[in-house]
């Protein structure tokens, strides 16, 4: 479990004393997450969780909660954060910025079957949809700039072959990145990190999305692409579940279609989406900071991912969800 900030149940208590949510009852740390430190809090009006930010400053947050709020209000599910009677949805506790959120029912589901993944392409496309509207922008703190200044720190720990495939994508995608048909991408704010532990499910119903601290301005297919990478894959090969990748994009499909260009930026989303995940374990494995209970984890699973998409051709695999979709409903009209 990461906790960085240790907390006082008389800590809690009083800061809680600015919220209308009843006398706390008690709180624990929640095993998971590698960024901030993150708490199960129960009061007297019931769950929330308590999070206490670690890497991003008070200046940057209002990004994230207010993405949360808006989504939120647009129906999308994912927590909601907590106002207090000052009118604030953002304090600070033990000397780091913090928020309360609702808590969403439900559990991560490490074992997805296709009508998971079928939920989480729905909800996926009706959170882009609903961003289209949010205001605030803010570059990807994870995106290309992050990609250029860890890649070459990588260097004195990793294999000769792995270094020249971290080089060689690297160049690719500052490329692609340049190009004028990136530029015509869809973008707006993303969640960027929909991995299966950051979807809850009650059942087979989805609960909701959470855990938008990695969120930032990208594309939607980098998005789309960050998720069927985990949700759709086999994570010993790297190599897609083809059940599960065709119930993924066809739900997201049938929500929204996504344009020419974003099907001919399908490949280089993917590649960039296990490039991103690959440099980001390297970095937390060989260069950490300090932690109570901190485990990285191993980055050779998205190296897998992008030697396997390397030989991939899943642009056919997005193009045929459109066309499945286009059938299914012309079915339906007749």
């Amino acid at each position: 479990m990461a906790v960085f900030t240790p907390i006082q149940h008389h800590q809690l208590a009083q800061w809680l004393d600015n919220f209308d949510l009843g006398e706390l009852l008690r709180f624990e740390g929640i095993a998971s997450g590698i960024e901030n430190s993150n708490f199960f809090v129960d009061t007297a009006s019931g769950r929330f969780v308590l999070t206490l930010f670690e890497r991003l400053s008070a200046t940057q947050l209002p990004y994230y909660i207010d993405f949360m709020t808006h989504l939120a209000e647009h129906g999308v599910a994912c927590p909601k954060p907590i106002t207090n009677r000052s009118g604030l949805r953002l304090g600070s506790l033990a000397g780091k910025p913090a928020a309360l959120v609702t808590c969403l029912p439900g559990r991560a589901n490490m074992q997805p079957a296709a009508l998971h993944c079928a939920a989480v392409g729905h909800q996926l496309a009706r959170m882009h949809l609903a961003a289209r509207s949010y205001p605030k922008r803010q570059a990807n703190l994870r995106g290309l700039a992050w990609w250029q200044q860890v890649v070459p720190m990588l260097e004195p720990f990793v294999s000769n072959e792995q270094w020249d495939l971290l080089q060689t994508e690297l160049k690719l995608q500052i490329s692609f990145q340049a190009s004028k048909s990136y530029g015509e991408l869809p973008n707006s704010a993303v969640h960027a990190d929909l991995f299966r532990d950051n979807v809850l499910f009650d059942g087979e119903q989805l609960g909701g999305m959470i855990d938008f601290y990695f969120a930032g301005d990208d594309t939607w297919m980098f998005d789309l692409a960050v998720t069927c990478n985990d949700w759709c894959t086999e994570s010993a090969s790297g190599a897609w579940d083809q059940p599960r990748l065709h119930a993924l994009l066809d739900a997201y499909c049938r929500t929204r279609t996504p344009l020419e260009a974003e099907l001919e930026a399908w490949p280089f989303a993917l590649r960039a989406a296990a490039f991103r995940f690959w440099v980001s374990r390297l970095f937390d494995l060989y260069l950490p900071r300090e932690a109570s209970l901190l485990t990285p984890k191993d980055p050779s699973q998205f190296e897998r991912v992008l030697i396997a998409r390397h030989g991939d051709h899943q642009l056919a695999s997005l193009r045929e969800s459109i066309a499945r979709v286009d059938q299914a409903s012309t079915t339906a009209a007749s």
